[in-house]
């Protein structure tokens, strides 16, 4: 998933895909799903993003890193 976000409009988009949209479906004021003709959904817009979720949940991240798989070489 790759999330794109224009502070100029205030857009976000969800990028589930590789596969180029062609239709959209309105799922509420805003909130747009691209779809294939396969009904695959390949992408999520959402519009006045920051009135409708948090943007801290979507625009940052975490890393978790397993203890186990890192290993240190000692002489």
């Amino acid at each position: 998933m790759k999330v794109y976000y224009d502070n100029e409009v205030d857009a976000l988009y969800l990028k589930l895909g590789d596969d180029p949209p062609e239709g959209v479906i309105e799922m509420a004021e805003g909130v747009h799903l691209d779809t294939t003709s396969e009904d695959k959904i390949v992408g999520i817009e959402i519009l006045n993003a920051s009135k409708k979720i948090d943007l801290k949940t979507i625009l940052s991240y975490a890393i978790e890193l397993d203890k186990d798989l890192i290993t240190r070489k000692t002489d």
